[in-house]
Formats: structure tokens, C-alpha cells, sequence
């Protein structure tokens, strides 16, 4: 019996230190992402478009490298992420639309110009989700880093964000139980999910009051909190759909251990849309 009970606490000691390396070599992971995420958005204008622009390549790389069986024409999703980063810096969101319209005959050609044509409608639908999950999200990015005060408010939805994906994972090792969708994300726990969105709106709230209280009232942060706080599981289950489908475990390896771009960036992907029109319906 003793030696049991010893067993037992030497497996406890071990799942805590194990838990602790997780955490972190989690939070190791997110530094440079962190540091990179307060550079380019403190910079704004073309630099950011650009910077923007090139992790959405990356994004839909890993994304192509997962569909590689289909060929997806990944010259045309390149062309039209670019063009709809700058349509959002230079235009406006109906600039993005006619970017986004003109992205599907483009991508016709291109898919057309294959010297194989086996598997093209497959190939072309990879091409479309490509551009329209990855390339307007990042360039609803633009637009909202465009927006009065855009730079704190890209911020604010970035740390809402992170710390509704942390508040979560604490939360669902802590006490999660019942899972959300076990067939998509078996991890994903009802408690979790509701520990995160508590903590990324509330995360979200007190960094806009701390440091934006000049421009930005707390009713407003709570409201546009919560709805980034809702969209940002979404993104998550969103990409875990896919590579469920694909059967991968990481999109890609960008960040070593701890996946790829769309790895980080899938609750953002979701969050960043959803936080420009709420904002601009919120705070005009």
C-alpha cells in the first residue's frame, strides 16, 4: 500500500512538472509572436500592410501544404491577399470586395494554366477558402489598424484574443469535463470555453480603461470584448475542422513544437473580422 501511495505521488509530481513545462514552453512560444504583433502594429501604414501580407502567405502556404494532393493554384490566393491588403490600406473595405470579386476569374486562369487539370474544381475551392478565411481576415487587420485609434484597438482585440485562448486553456485543465465537439476538438471543454470568453472580455476591458480610457468607455470595451471573446473559439474550432478532415496535428512548424501560423493565428483570423464591425458600429 505504501509503495502505491508513493507510486501515486511520484505520477502526480511528474503530470505537475510536465504541466508547468507546457506552460512554459507555451509562453516561450508566444514571446516572439508577441514582440513581432507590438512592432508592426506600433509602425501602421505600409509596413504593417506588408508585414500582414507576408504572414498571410505563410498562413496559406501551410495551408496549401496540407492540400498538396489537389495542386490548389496558390500563385492566385498570393496575388489576391496582397491586393486586398492594400485595397484596405489604400481604399476601403468595398476596395477589399472588388479585389476579393476579381480573385475568382484570376484564379480560374491560373488554375487553367496547369499543364494537368485533374482535380481543378477541388483545386480552385482550396484556392477560394484560402482567400476568403485567410486573405480577408488579415485584411480586416488593415482595415481596423486603419480605423481612428486603430493601432490601440488592434492591440487590445490582439491581447483579448491570447488571453481568451490562455483563460481557456487554464480553465478546461483546471475543470473541464464536458466536451464541446468531441468528433472536431476532443480537448475542448464547455468550462473552458467559458472561462475564456469571461477572461477575454474581461482582459480586453481592463487593458481598453487602463490604457485607452481618453477615447474608449467601458461599456463600449465590454461589448466589443464579449463579441471578440465569442468569435475567438470559433477561429480555433475552425482550423481544428480542417486538419481533423486532413488528419495533421499542426498546420505547420513556424513556431517548432507549437505549430504554425495558423496554429497561433487561428482565433485571430476569426476575432479580427468581427472586431471591425463591431467597432465601427460601436464607437462610429
Amino acid at each position: 500500500m505504501e509503495g502505491r501511495r508513493t507510486a501515486d505521488r511520484g505520477r502526480r509530481g511528474g503530470d505537475r512538472r510536465s504541466e508547468r513545462s507546457e506552460t512554459g514552453a507555451r509562453v516561450l512560444a508566444a514571446v516572439p509572436l508577441i514582440a513581432f504583433a507590438i512592432l508592426i502594429v506600433s509602425q501602421g501604414g505600409l509596413v504593417f500592410a506588408v508585414a500582414v501580407t507576408v504572414l498571410a502567405i505563410v498562413a496559406m502556404g501551410e495551408l496549401f501544404q496540407m492540400t498538396s494532393r489537389v495542386r490548389p493554384p496558390a500563385l492566385a490566393a498570393f496575388l489576391a491577399v496582397a491586393g486586398m491588403c492594400m485595397a484596405a490600406l489604400y481604399g476601403s473595405h468595398y476596395q477589399v470586395l472588388l479585389v476579393l470579386a476579381a480573385s475568382v476569374p484570376v484564379t480560374f486562369f491560373v488554375a487553367l494554366m496547369r499543364p494537368r487539370r485533374e482535380h481543378i474544381s477541388w483545386s480552385m475551392a482550396v484556392a477560394f477558402l484560402a482567400i476568403v478565411w485567410i486573405g480577408l481576415a488579415f485584411a480586416h487587420a488593415v482595415l481596423l489598424r486603419e480605423l481612428p485609434h486603430g493601432g490601440g484597438l488592434l492591440l487590445t482585440v490582439l491581447i483579448g484574443t491570447f488571453l481568451n485562448d490562455t483563460c481557456a486553456y487554464f480553465t478546461g485543465r483546471a475543470w473541464g469535463s464536458r466536451a464541446i465537439a468531441p468528433q472536431i476538438s476532443p480537448n475542448k471543454s464547455l468550462e473552458g470555453l467559458i472561462g475564456g470568453v469571461v477572461g477575454g472580455t474581461f482582459f480586453f476591458w481592463l487593458f481598453a480603461i487602463a490604457y485607452q480610457n481618453q477615447w474608449f468607455d467601458g461599456p463600449d470595451a465590454l461589448l466589443i470584448g464579449f463579441c471578440v471573446a465569442l468569435a475567438t473559439p470559433l477561429g480555433d474550432l475552425f482550423e481544428s475542422a480542417i486538419k481533423r478532415d486532413l488528419a495533421v496535428k499542426d498546420a505547420g512548424r513556424v513556431f517548432g513544437a507549437h505549430g504554425g501560423v495558423l496554429d497561433r493565428l487561428d482565433g485571430v483570423i476569426f476575432s479580427v473580422v468581427v472586431a471591425y464591425y463591431v467597432s465601427r458600429a460601436v464607437l462610429g
